[in-house]
């Protein structure tokens, strides 16, 4: 019988011709696959999410030392203890001038206000008088006439009154109240009466 000829598309080269493999080659293979490992793709490292930074502590509170005790303390040291401050002192008395005197014996100085302590004895004298300035202070005021009486004979209390109101004048309760102070003229009372200039407003 006659071979057909060849042809490439229905037989291919005796190269690409599959073939049994002999029980040698066989147990070669076995032998080389079991010692071939498979290739594996590099797995990519996730970067893990790293976690947000501490937010800062606030700072502490500086520490200050009392001079005292000497023991470190936080709270603020109290201030300084402030000395009491001295009341003012009543200024002088001043007398009344010759002419301001003048001027109020003859009528050209008006009397804003007059008292009389006739009668009275000396607490009642000094509280009515001191009640009396403070008011005629308060009320704007410039000169009143306070009446003591001479004390002559035997009404001694007026001769107390004559001797201690000038005294009481000069008192620094008085002087918060009085300028200063002059014996009447005869007309007004001469030495049983006082022309006082009195302290406009309150001087404490």
């Amino acid at each position: 019988m006659k071979k057909p000829p060849f042809d490439p598309e229905f037989d291919p080269p005796a190269s690409r011709r599959q073939r049994a493999l002999s029980p040698l080659e066989r147990e070669l293979w076995d032998s080389i696959a079991r010692q071939i490992k498979p290739l594996r793709k590099p797995q990519r490292k996730v970067a893990k999410p790293q976690p947000p930074p501490p937010a800062p502590s606030p700072p502490e509170p500086k520490l200050r030392r009392s001079p005292l005790a000497g023991v470190e303390r936080t709270a603020p040291l109290p201030p300084p203890p402030v000395a009491p401050r001295e009341p003012r002192s009543a200024p002088p008395l001043m007398p009344i001038g010759r002419r301001e005197r003048s001027h109020l014996s003859r009528g050209r100085k008006s009397i804003d206000g007059r008292i009389d302590l006739h009668g009275m004895t000396q607490t009642q004298a000094h509280r009515t008088l001191l009640h009396f300035l403070q008011h005629a202070s308060a009320d704007g005021m410039s000169f009143v006439l306070v009446i003591t009486g001479k004390g002559r004979g035997a009404d001694s209390e007026r001769g107390v009154l004559r001797r201690q109101v000038p005294h009481w004048l000069g008192l620094p309760e008085f002087r918060a109240f009085v300028v200063g102070f002059e014996e009447a003229h005869i007309g007004h009372g001469g030495e049983g009466a006082l022309y006082v200039r009195v302290r406009r407003g309150r001087y404490y």
